[in-house]
C-alpha cells in the first residue's frame, strides 16, 4: 500500500463524498465499494474515524437528495419520465421504486439507496407528492445513515481482506486500474444489455395508437383498457373507464372473463415497457387479442 494508502489517507474523505456525490446525482459510478474500504482504513487506524466518514456520505446524499427533491416539486412528472429514459435500470426496478414510494410514502427513503436506480426515483417522488421537508430530511437522512452504516461495517469485519486488496492494487498499479476500469465497463455494459434486451422483447407486442383507440371507441368496440401506471396526484387522470392493475397482477385476479376480449394496456413509462411486459404475460396465457397503447399516457 505505500502509493495508495497516502493517497487515501490525505484525499480519501474528499474522494469519497465526489464519489458518493456523483453517484446519488445519478452518475453511474457505484460508492458502495469505497465505503467498504472507508471502513476497512478508519478499522486499521490509518483512514478517517468511522463517525467522520458517515457525516460526509450523509452529507453528500443529503445535498443530491435534495436538488431531486426541490426539482420534482418543480417539475413533477416530467423529470420522473426523464430519469426512466435515461435510468439503466430495468423497468420493473424503476417500477418498484414507484410503488414503494407510494405505498409506504417517505418511509421508503430507508430503504430506496439499496435498490438500483431507486433513490432518485424515490426522492424525485417526495417533492412531487409534496413531502414536507423536514420529514423528507429526517427520513432521507435516517436512510443515508443506514445505507453507508452497511458498507462501513463490512468493511470493518472484512478490514483484513480489504487490506490485502489494496496492497495488491498498490503493487500491482496498472494491472489494478485496468481491472477496476474493466469491471466498471462490464457493470455498465450488462446493465445496458439487460435493458436492450427488454426492449427488444417489448417489441414483439403490437401496438395500437390514440387515434386507433379513439376510431374503436367512435365505433361503439371500445376494447378492455388496463391501466399499470404507479398512480400518484401528479399523474394524468387517464382513460375514463380503464381498470387500473398492478404489472404483477395474478391473471386470475382481472376482473371478468377477458380471454376473448379485445385489451389494450396502457402505462406512463418509456416505450410502453410496463404494458408491454403485462401484454407478454397475457398472450402467454392465451389472452391472444392484446395491445400495447404507443406512446402511453
Amino acid at each position: 500500500m505505500r502509493e495508495l494508502q497516502p493517497l487515501l489517507e490525505n484525499h480519501g474523505l474528499l474522494l469519497l463524498f465526489l464519489n458518493v456525490l456523483c453517484e446519488q446525482a445519478g452518475l453511474p459510478i457505484p460508492a458502495y465499494p469505497a465505503l467498504i474500504v472507508a471502513g476497512a482504513l478508519a478499522m486499521q487506524g490509518v483512514g478517517a474515524p468511522l463517525g467522520v466518514v458517515l457525516l460526509v456520505v450523509v452529507l453528500a446524499c443529503l445535498l443530491a437528495d435534495v436538488a431531486w427533491y426541490l426539482a420534482g416539486r418543480r417539475y413533477g412528472g416530467f423529470l420522473l419520465r426523464s430519469i426512466c429514459k435515461v435510468s439503466l435500470s430495468q423497468d420493473s426496478c424503476i417500477r418498484q421504486s414507484q410503488n414503494m414510494y407510494l405505498r409506504v410514502g417517505p418511509r421508503a427513503l430507508l430503504m430506496s439507496k439499496f435498490l438500483p436506480g431507486a433513490s432518485a426515483l424515490s426522492t424525485t417522488l417526495a417533492g412531487m407528492t409534496r413531502t414536507h421537508l423536514r420529514r423528507f430530511l429526517a427520513y432521507d437522512a435516517a436512510g443515508s445513515a443506514l445505507w453507508a452504516g452497511s458498507a462501513l461495517l463490512l468493511g470493518v469485519i472484512f478490514s483484513d481482506a480489504v487490506d490485502h486488496l489494496l496492497a495488491l492494487l498498490s503493487d500491482y498499479a496498472a494491472i489494478g486500474a485496468l481491472l477496476i476500469a474493466g469491471a466498471f465497463a462490464a457493470f455498465i455494459a450488462w446493465q445496458l444489455w439487460q435493458r436492450q434486451r427488454l426492449l427488444s422483447r417489448s417489441r414483439r407486442i403490437p401496438r395500437i395508437s390514440v387515434e386507433e383507440l379513439e376510431n374503436l371507441r367512435e365505433q361503439g368496440q371500445l376494447p378492455v383498457i388496463l391501466d399499470v401506471r404507479a398512480h400518484h396526484e401528479d399523474e394524468p387522470s387517464g382513460i375514463p373507464g380503464a381498470i387500473p392493475v398492478e404489472l404483477n397482477v395474478s391473471l386470475k385476479d382481472l376482473p371478468g372473463d377477458l380471454r376473448d376480449a379485445s385489451i389494450v394496456i396502457y402505462c406512463a413509462c418509456p416505450h410502453e415497457l410496463s404494458a408491454a411486459m403485462l401484454a407478454q404475460r397475457l398472450n402467454a396465457s392465451g389472452f391472444t387479442r392484446t395491445w400495447a397503447l404507443a406512446g402511453g399516457l
